[in-house]
């Protein structure tokens, strides 16, 4: 039965390496027929949680005016959720991080999803990307009932399409066709 799959790139680079792993993974979920939609974060307009508390234990919708509200309808229509990022000294992009603050509002709805996260770096060492994932955890940790379902590790990738050609590629694309 085929999925609807929601890839989340927070890469500021479009088509850079944590982006190319997203149309890896995107092309492996399109060949095992499920329907896949990418959003690139960056060219939404997402501003920051202000902890303004309003939309504390479901009260009130978030009073901000931006693009994500949109975004969380999709993320919660979503059977898979995709979590790509470039590491930066160590952790998530703060394009990820401004994303995930602002599900606060709507957090509790996220329920019952695989996820799969995705983390390039310039550093060559897979632990190295530790702390990325464990941020994505953290989030995870908060929704009922998200599983873990895998993770690309695109690690020594610095430049633009350096991470072309890598294991990192074909682990993504294979998750894709298994999601």
């Amino acid at each position: 039965m085929p999925k609807q799959i929601l890839i989340l790139s927070s890469s500021p680079r479009k088509g850079g390496n944590s982006d190319t792993l997203c149309d890896q993974f995107a092309l492996g979920a399109r060949e095992a027929g499920h329907h896949v939609e990418k959003v690139r974060i960056p060219e939404h307009r997402i501003n920051y949680c202000t902890g303004c508390g309003v939309c504390v234990g479901g009260k009130s919708a978030c009073p901000q005016r931006d693009d994500m509200a949109g975004l969380l309808d999709r993320v919660i229509a979503a059977d898979v959720l995709v979590l790509a990022t470039p590491v930066y000294f160590y952790t998530m992009a703060a394009q990820m991080k401004t994303f995930i603050d602002r599900c606060c509002a709507r957090y509790t709805e996220i329920t019952g999803k695989e996820f799969y996260f995705i983390a390039t770096a310039a550093d060559g060492s897979e632990p190295a990307l530790e702390r990325t994932i464990e941020g994505f955890r953290g989030f995870l940790s908060c929704l009922t009932g998200g599983r873990e379902k895998g993770i690309v590790y695109g690690a020594g990738a610095w430049g633009r399409g350096e991470i072309d050609g890598s294991p990192a590629m074909q682990v993504a694309r294979q998750f894709g066709r298994q999601a």
